[in-house]
């Protein structure tokens, strides 16, 4: 049986390894699923409600599992491990408070003679795969709504944090979801793809990368299956900051948005365009609030910017730095003197703000997923129009000022997902996420996040002949 090792970005360890399912294995849990899937569909929506509810108060107990879950496989500092568990619950919370309406018969006509209505249908198996930067947040935003519209659910974990499917997994079941119904699944990129592939499995979500993002949707053609799929992928996501906005507010947004989680986050800022008048105060400030950084060992309480979760994924950082001095740009933080632990080779990467740049430049174009933060002047809302729409991905974009007719105006102009107004970096339960152009297809969230797990099955009844 292949095995996966989990490298530890803390020390680049081998921490463990995870056995990966063979194709025989992953058939005995896609049956064991089909073979649950009817009496969990016939469970009324409240009663799984009820037990999603009980699964909160349960996962609220395993914050130091979660936290060291999260501290050893991916980095984040310790000091933030609560977060990710408010996150959860939150969006939990909110998706309990709206199943029972949102998966309810619509009714069209309802008379003596004739009824008409719509009812939503779970699909059935539902395969899921979550990404490491927000390991349990990625998972929850799919596997919740899935589960509360009657469906089993088979939840992958990327390689770098498997154990964190466990954990969640662990307290659904003691929640009082059926063991079948959701279950962790170990694989490989193989055994991934078999699953995609398979005839028993009727939708698939990914959050990741665009390259393994269309890979499944070529898989999925390929095995000439009408089955529906989710992709939540990249972002290169901009801000644009007005001369009338307030700018300390502004700077310590922003700059949170591009660094926190070593910036592997998905909606983080990587460009930030501002205006003219305002930029050079801007900048001086997010220099100022950027060196105030601790880059470190994340179970150090001190360490607000842990390593990133892969030697590749720095290099690719340090890639992008590279690319971007060659060509001009500036590069504003000494890392030698305020981040000591930033070295070529390992996972630890200090933040950075480059000034210069330009849009040939890999980090005004590509996705970086690092804590570099590029910053622009722009003499006008078309030039900042402009270059925001000048990128291959649409998942969020912020503008900040003090008119809230002014960010209407400019954000029905901008190619994006989510469009925020003094704010980024933030994922509303109630709020659809979509992306735009490579950030995906689909949605999740919101009350319409539960129609990727339903199908509409129409009843026209004719009461007399």
């Amino acid at each position: 049986m292949p095995s996966l090792p989990v490298i530890s970005p803390v020390d680049h360890q081998v921490l463990f390894e995870i056995e990966c399912q063979t194709e025989t294995d992953i058939n005995k849990s896609i049956a064991a699923a089909k073979q649950a899937f009817p009496a969990w569909k016939k469970v009324p929506v409240a009663e799984r409600v009820a037990i999603i509810q009980k699964f909160c108060a349960v996962f609220e107990t395993k914050q130091e599992q979660v936290t060291e879950s999260l501290v050893s496989q991916m980095g984040r500092p310790r000091r933030y491990g609560g977060g990710e568990i408010k996150g959860v619950l939150e969006r939990t919370n909110y998706f309990c408070s709206v199943a029972e309406e949102s998966l309810k018969d619509e009714v069209i006509e309802d008379q003596p003679n004739t009824k008409r209505f719509m009812k939503k249908e779970p699909v059935g198996s539902v395969f899921i795969i979550a990404s490491w930067n927000y390991p349990y947040l990625t998972a929850v935003n799919n596997v919740i709504p899935a589960l509360l519209a009657g469906n089993p659910v088979l939840l992958k974990q990327s390689p770098q944090t498997p154990k964190c499917a466990d954990v969640l997994v662990e307290a659904l079941r003691e929640a009082g979801v059926p063991s079948a119904i959701i279950q962790a699944i170990h694989v490989d990129d193989r055994g991934a793809d078999f699953i995609v592939r398979h005839a028993d499995i009727h939708f698939v979500s990914f959050t990741g990368s665009v390259a393994v993002g269309k890979k499944i949707r070529e898989s999925i053609g390929a095995s000439q299956r009408l089955v529906g799929s989710g992709m939540e992928l990249g972002g290169k996501d901009p801000a644009y900051v007005l001369a009338d906005a307030n700018i300390d507010y502004a700077v310590e947004n922003i700059v949170d948005g591009a660094f926190f989680n070593s910036g592997q986050c998905c909606c983080s800022i990587e460009r930030c365009y501002v205006a003219e008048s305002v930029y050079d105060a801007f900048v001086k400030k997010a220099v100022s609030l950027t060196e105030t950084y601790v880059l470190g060992n994340p179970n150090a309480m001190e360490t607000t910017l842990g390593p990133m979760a892969n030697v590749r994924f720095a290099d690719n950082v340090r890639a992008h730095i590279k690319d971007a001095e060659s060509k001009g740009a500036k590069l504003l933080i000494d890392t030698t003197k305020y981040f000591t632990a930033d070295k070529a080779g390992t996972t630890y990467v200090g933040p950075q703000i480059l000034v210069n740049v330009t849009h040939d430049m890999l980090v005004m174009k590509e996705e970086t997923f690092g804590p570099v933060l590029a910053i622009m002047p722009v003499a006008s809302d078309e030039e900042a129009i402009r270059l925001m729409n000048d990128s291959n991905y649409g998942l969020t974009a912020s503008i900040w000022t003090c008119s809230s007719e002014k960010a209407i105006a400019i954000g029905d102009q901008i190619e994006t997902g989510t469009w925020f107004m003094n704010r980024c970096d933030y994922i509303d339960p109630a709020l659809a996420w979509v992306g735009v152009k490579d950030s995906g297809s689909g949605f999740s969230m919101s009350k319409a996040g539960f129609n990727n797990f339903v199908r509409i099955k129409s009843y026209h009844l004719k009461l007399t002949q």
